[in-house]
Formats: structure tokens, C-alpha cells, sequence
């Protein structure tokens, strides 16, 4: 059984389906400390002005010194940001060939107003797999395990604490990973260790250059229902 962990970010790129695509067990990493300056609130969409950030605003003060976890960050409504990310989506994508395809689907996301990001980033990112066609994964949030943090507050140890209770063979990881993963534990544990790789192709985008680190929201609105071979069919050697 193959597992993924990767904490809820919002509106993802297509790296993060991947993931997903790959994934027996997709498991939501939503007990870990949130990071201010990560993807956890904010992503990045093409205009015609360039690359545009969109953030959700949250009341995260003193979140890297206070050890905050990612499910207990709370998105501030002290201004209507969901209004003002939906308006400029439809500024920035309206004339793409599949926008009016996904137009309902986000909307009714941008019309709702969660108390957690984590409720927001997680619903809209499995509504996101299922329009992309992935719908063999389970989806679980790592706070649903009740799995505490190792005795030394290691990651590995942590990761394989966690993939032990799954039953997973299997462990799918981006290449960041090897920074700090400890390999000869999951051999121990005889779990097989796989990176990811992300040379993927390009696809037709609107406003060049071409920019791949862009939302999946891009890569929908361009390629509809083929969004999918610009994923997993579309590596390059």
C-alpha cells in the first residue's frame, strides 16, 4: 500500500496531484507547525501583468514561536478575500478555453466562509482531484490518527510511527525530502522509500514566459479534462 503525507495547501500545483495520482493513502500532514512564509494560505495564478499571489489571510500571530499546528490556524474574514481571489480568477482566466467548465465548481467554494484553513485548503484540493479524474485514494487528515510525535521529536521516526498504523509498504515523498530523511530507518522498517520526480513538460499558457510553479488552477483552465497527461504522462527524460 503506497502513502503520501503532505500538509494542505491552498489551490496546490500539479506536483502535489501527482502525489495525490500516485497515492493509495493520501494523508493530509495538518498537525504539524504552521509555516508563515510556506503554501499552506497562498499560491501563485498567471495574469496578464505576470505572476500573481493570492493569500489567504489568517490570524497566525506568533504561530512560529508558539509552535501553532496547521489545523488551528483561523482565516481572518476582516475583508471579503474570497470575493477578491474569485474576481481576479475570472479577470486572469475567463478567456481560457475550460474556464467556464470549473467556473461553478470554485465558486461555490469562494461563496463559503470556513472558520479553519485547513477545512478550506483540504475541501476544495480533494474537490480539485476528483474534477481531474483521480478518485482511487483514500483521504485521511494526519490528526485523525492519533499518532504522538516520537520520544525524540524526529521526523522520520514520526513518519514511520505513522505509516506502521497505516499498513503501508510504501512511502512517496518529494525530492526535498532527502534533506532529512533518515533512509536506513524505513529499511528497518522495511518500507520502500520513493521520490518523486517533477520534470515535467510544458503545456499552452496564456501570458508568457512559460511558468511552471504556477496553481493546478492554470493547468485546468488551459487543458480541461486533458489536464491529467500534462501529470502523469508528461515527464521528460
Amino acid at each position: 500500500m503506497k502513502c503520501v503525507f503532505l500538509q494542505p495547501s491552498y489551490i496546490p500545483w500539479r506536483g502535489y496531484f501527482d502525489q495525490i495520482y500516485q497515492a493509495d493513502v493520501f494523508v493530509f500532514f495538518d498537525n504539524v507547525q504552521y509555516d508563515k512564509r510556506g503554501w499552506r494560505n497562498r499560491n501563485r495564478i498567471k495574469t496578464p501583468h505576470g505572476v500573481q499571489w493570492l493569500t489567504i489571510p489568517v490570524h497566525s500571530k506568533g504561530a512560529q514561536t508558539e509552535n501553532i499546528s496547521i489545523n488551528q490556524i483561523r482565516i481572518s474574514w476582516d475583508r471579503p478575500w474570497n470575493e477578491e481571489h474569485w474576481k481576479t480568477l475570472k479577470m486572469a482566466y475567463a478567456k481560457t478555453p475550460y474556464f467556464k467548465r470549473y467556473a461553478p465548481l470554485l465558486e461555490s467554494f469562494y461563496t463559503t466562509r470556513p472558520e479553519l484553513l485547513v477545512d478550506f485548503t483540504i475541501d476544495t484540493t480533494i474537490a480539485l482531484a476528483r474534477e481531474l479524474g483521480i478518485t482511487h485514494p483514500s483521504f485521511m487528515r494526519s490528526s485523525s490518527l492519533g499518532v504522538p510525535g516520537s520520544k525524540t521529536g524526529n521526523k522520520t521516526d514520526r513518519l514511520i510511527n505513522i505509516l506502521n498504523k497505516l499498513g503501508a509498504t510504501t512511502y512517496i515523498t518529494g525530492p526535498s525530502a532527502k534533506d532529512y530523511i533518515e533512509q536506513e530507518k524505513f529499511e528497518e522498517a522495511n518500507i520502500n522509500l520513493v521520490y518523486m520526480s517533477y520534470n515535467y513538460i510544458e503545456y499552452p499558457q496564456l501570458y508568457p514566459p512559460y511558468d511552471p510553479q504556477v496553481s493546478i488552477l492554470d493547468l485546468l483552465f488551459m487543458t480541461g479534462p486533458d489536464a491529467m497527461n500534462f501529470i502523469i504522462h508528461s515527464k521528460e527524460e
